[in-house]
């Protein structure tokens, strides 16, 4: 459990790096075009892959932070017994099957990319589409442990409560 903690947590610093890249690209690929009149598809669109990271990683990160979106309204007012629950069941019956579903459709996604040697449709645009597209699967994969080891800590809380 520790390991997948120590991963996402790292996870979570590489995404967090990546958004100060993406933030200073944006700042000069901006200047560049309004000041230069100058700009780059390929810049434009590894501005859009940043992003997919950032979004991607971002999710796992959150889930393990127990800082993504709920309905607080009801949630807040539960007991920790029942908020185990409802953590549980989110997670063993949305979160996980959601995951894997993700996952086994992913690896195909990316696989396809792969043989065809997909890249960008735009002329000046980015080779390896595939690098991106493998972060889907990758990012459930990541999602998927962080559900599992809270569905194990949920369980153990419902149980001894």
């Amino acid at each position: 459990m520790k390991i997948i903690d120590k991963t996402i947590k790292y996870l979570g610093y590489f995404t967090a790096f990546i958004l100060v890249v993406l933030v200073l690209l944006v700042v000069y690929d901006a200047s560049a075009r309004y000041l230069f009149s100058t700009g780059s598809i390929a810049l434009q669109e590894l501005e859009w892959h940043l992003f997919d990271i950032i979004i991607l990683f971002g999710i796992a990160y959150t889930l393990k932070e127990n800082a993504h979106v709920r309905v607080d309204i009801f949630y807040a007012s539960y007991s920790d017994k029942n908020k185990a629950l409802v953590n549980l069941i989110s997670s063993l019956f949305f979160i996980l099957p959601f995951s894997f579903l993700i996952i086994y459709l992913g690896i195909d996604f990316v696989s396809q990319s792969f043989i065809q040697k997909e890249m960008s449709s735009n002329p000046g645009g980015l080779e390896y589409r595939y690098l991106v597209k493998v972060l889907l699967p990758l990012s459930f994969i990541f999602l998927a442990l962080v559900a599992i080891k809270d569905s194990i800590i949920n369980f153990n809380v419902w149980r001894s409560l």
